[in-house]
């Protein structure tokens, strides 16, 4: 009965023009919260850390060569950087390969990535450090390197509603600075 008359109440809100509230494209905390200093290194072996990138916003994917949702997801990520990425956002995908550079680097090859950079922890310390528990993981970082939410599980980050979202996200960013 209570499944009826739920599906009842969405058909009323549809017919009379009325539309329950959307989620966010990416879930937001009530409060940015602090992130865990947190080091890696490019693909040529230079050490890192998420203050390279102060004063832009961020959108840090932890994600693995042996992870099928992260695979899938990484040409996207590739277009949402090659759209948005710039002086004021970059998306930065963090590998946790323990095979190390060489493999993320055969991958982005293998599939066209040319717009992300390449970012290694083998040691898995970061994603340790940052709470993540499940692969792909996505944090948003702003300019003040807090975070402003999370998403855990693959995205499709090239949709026009998260281009939408992350155009806004980046604007508020710049009127609080």
């Amino acid at each position: 009965m209570r499944t009826f008359l739920t599906a009842l109440f969405l058909m009323a809100l549809s017919i009379s023009g009325v539309r329950a509230a959307e989620p966010p494209a990416m879930p937001l905390h009530d409060t940015p919260r602090p992130v865990a200093e947190v080091a890696f290194t490019d693909d040529g072996g230079e050490p890192l850390t998420l203050d390279a990138w102060r004063g832009k916003v961020v959108l840090l994917n932890i994600w693995a060569t042996w992870c099928g949702p992260c695979r899938e997801e990484m040409p996207t990520l590739d277009r949402l950087q090659a759209r948005l990425g710039g002086d004021r956002f970059e998306a930065v995908a963090l590998s946790i390969d323990r095979a190390g550079v060489g493999v993320v680097a055969e991958f982005f090859e293998e599939i066209g990535i040319e717009h992300l950079r390449t970012f290694i922890d083998d040691s898995g310390k970061a994603a340790r450090d940052l709470k993540v528990f499940g692969l792909p993981a996505t944090l948003l970082i702003g300019r003040d390197g807090r975070e402003l939410g999370r998403l855990v599980g693959p995205a499709e980050w090239d949709t026009p509603e998260m281009i939408a979202f992350l155009k806004t996200v980046i604007a508020n960013q710049q009127e609080r600075n």
